[in-house]
């Protein structure tokens, strides 16, 4: 049989085990969130229960000798019933709070819960009278009695329901919550048997201070969850804490702060304030809000969290957010305006799902827009794309793409071509055109499979042999900058090409102004490789506002493709007229050829032709068609 000095150490481990841990607490300054205080709460039960046993098994043994001793396992017994009643509940909640599952008193699906608790504890207070619990002789003979049992199902209902939260919340839980959990659960099974199987064995209190202590290592420490440079929870933590609230239904709102001009401030303080932004204003958000209330999804972006159905609050918040951002800011020896705006809904009736609110995280801001505040309908453009991506997503399962052929013509009004243009045709939203659905596909990094559907429908196209029976010079294919720039493109395009056995010089790649500005030396060398076997390159958009004639002139282009924009000034000014004979002569003194776009009349192509440009396209010929129109127009205007 175990003497007393068993139960002592092990009260003692359990004891310093609880002791470690709440010092530990308190000195990283993990002390202000719910979870923690609940936490700090158990700690303190188990540190009092392990007490108990120390003071009961102390004044049991030698009780004989002293005349307290009665008294003071009397009380030690008593404390040790109040305390550890609370023990599986403050687990429960514990488990609800790290999964975002409301616990507000004002639930009453909370007030429902809690009312084991509530008799349990009653029964555990009133104890000295009723003696429904236990009860104990003047010999000092422990009795266990019928209410002990209903502590004991209390116990193992709340055990249950912080398990079934866990489990309803496993896809939410970080893999280190998770991995804690499982911990503390599997150890409480292990000591409550242990113990159950023997009861001078009292491990439980013990399994338990170790449980705890997995807690405080995987749960309690958020080094996962912080952004230490900002000083606030970072992306990873946004996503998971959003996604609790959406699993569990829980009501709040979201305030999203974006710095428009944080690469203007970012290279005016210098490169090294990497933290520049949070510096600003952090002192001023936590002034607003509790500090883990606020996420920094990116450098130039703030999240505010206001938990309830409080949307008065967010507002005003809001509100307040946006008049304060308005007036400058003094950084050390700076002056700095801070150019924001500030985006909030309401979770769940705005946004119903994570990627809902990344949207509106990373979603670039209507440029067009003089609100600084965006709510309501004025998010109505987050909404949109993200059934865009949908769409895109989509497209080629549901055979919603479709390549457009627009021709292109000499001066002399005979056929030279046609560029390639994708549309959509999505069974929701029905015809989007590529302004619209290419950016967003760049963004999200499906626009690959996109280029190379053009490609490949092109390659089908001038493999029937139409393009030599009606005397087509090349086909215009468009590439976006990611397509361009990625690792084994010029492989990808070599191989698509000759899966089809056409000749490469049929095929004129079109790259944007904007594009070749960028970074044109590494674009350089896939031109010249692509070149090499074959093909042609035009560029896209010329006179659009990004015009590099280095560019123009190192890139080795075949065309440069002049926006319509220039040909349209030009009929209205002497300064636009001026600016397009200028851009033409430039062009062709180095020696590239020359199409307009935009062509819609007779007077633009009698001035075209007195400036000597080499190939028009515009509506005045056709507008971008389908393939078997396409077909159909380029036979009816060669019979005549």
């Amino acid at each position: 049989m175990l003497d007393y000095s068993f139960s002592l150490g092990v009260a003692l481990a359990t004891l310093a085990i609880c002791a470690v841990n709440l010092i530990y607490t308190v000195i990283l300054g993990r002390t202000d969130k719910t979870q923690n205080k609940i936490f700090i709460t158990i700690l303190c039960i188990l540190m009092i229960d392990a007490a108990t046993n120390i003071i009961t098994g102390y004044y049991g043994s030698i009780s004989f000798q002293s005349e307290h001793a009665a008294t003071m396992v009397y009380i030690s017994i008593y404390a040790y019933f109040v305390t550890h009643t609370a023990l599986c509940p403050m687990f429960y909640y514990y488990v609800s709070n790290i999964s975002f599952v409301s616990t507000r008193l004002s639930n009453l699906k909370t007030r429902i819960i809690a009312v084991p608790f509530v008799i349990t504890e009653v029964m555990a207070l009133i104890n000295p009278i009723a003696n429904w619990i236990w009860s104990m002789d003047e010999d000092l003979t422990f009795h266990r009695e019928w209410g002990e049992m209903l502590i004991y199902i209390a116990a193992l209902i709340y055990y249950v329901l912080a398990f079934i939260v866990f489990i309803k919340s496993w896809s939410v839980i970080s893999k280190k919550r998770k991995t804690a959990l499982v911990f503390f659960f599997v150890l409480v099974v292990i000591g409550v048997m242990i113990q159950l199987i023997n009861v001078n064995l009292k491990v439980e209190v013990l399994a338990e201070s170790i449980g705890m202590t997995g807690a405080m290592m995987l749960i309690e420490n958020e080094d996962d969850r912080m952004d230490f440079g900002m000083g606030f929870y970072n992306r990873t933590a946004l996503s998971l804490d959003i996604s609790g609230c959406l699993r569990h239904n829980r009501h709040l709102s979201v305030i999203v702060i974006k710095i428009n001009n944080y690469d203007i401030i970012d290279r005016l303080v210098g490169n090294e304030e990497s933290h520049v932004i949070s510096d600003i204003i952090s002192d001023y958000l936590k002034q607003l809000v509790k500090r883990y209330y606020i996420y920094v999804p990116s450098l130039d972006t703030f999240v505010l969290t206001v938990y309830g159905r409080n949307q008065e609050k967010a507002e005003a918040l809001a509100d307040e957010l946006s008049n304060r951002l308005a007036r400058p800011w003094d950084y050390k020896n700076y002056n700095i305006q801070l150019n924001a705006t500030i985006m909030y809904a309401f979770i769940p009736e705005q946004i119903k799902s994570t990627a809902e609110m990344f949207y509106m995280i990373d979603c670039p801001t209507p440029k067009d827009s003089a609100k600084k505040v965006l709510k309501g309908d004025s998010l109505n453009y987050i909404m949109r794309r993200q059934a865009i991506v949908g769409a895109i997503s989509r497209g080629f399962t549901e055979n919603s793409y479709e390549v457009y052929y627009q021709p292109t013509y000499h001066l002399d009004g005979t056929l030279h071509g046609a560029e390639a243009l994708i549309r959509m045709h999505d069974k929701e939203l029905g015809n989007l055109y590529p302004d619209e659905f290419i950016p967003v596909a760049e963004q999200t990094g499906l626009i690959d499979d996109i280029d190379d559907f053009v490609l490949e429908e092109v390659c089908k196209f001038l493999k029937t042999g139409i393009s030599e029976k009606y005397g087509i010079d090349n086909i215009n294919v468009n590439l976006s900058v990611l397509q361009c720039m990625r690792p084994g493109f010029v492989d990808n395009v070599n191989r698509i090409v000759d899966k089809y056995g056409i000749s490469k010089k049929m095929i004129n790649f079109e790259i944007t102004e904007s594009i070749a500005a960028d970074d044109y030396g590494t674009l350089g060398d896939v031109i010249k490789q692509l070149k090499q076997g074959g093909f042609m390159f035009s560029m896209d958009d010329y006179g659009t506002g990004y015009s590099n004639v280095s560019a123009v002139f190192s890139l080795n282009l075949d065309v440069v493709k002049i926006d319509k924009s220039l040909l349209w000034c030009a009929e209205k000014s002497e300064l636009g007229m001026i600016i397009l004979e200028n851009t033409i002569r430039m062009i062709q003194q180095m020696k590239k050829l020359i199409l307009v776009e935009g062509v819609e009349t007779v007077d633009q192509i009698n001035l075209l032709k007195k400036l000597n440009v080499d190939y028009l396209q515009g509506f005045y010929f056709s507008k971008p068609i389908p393939k078997d129109e396409f077909v159909k127009l380029i036979s009816r205007y060669r019979k005549k």
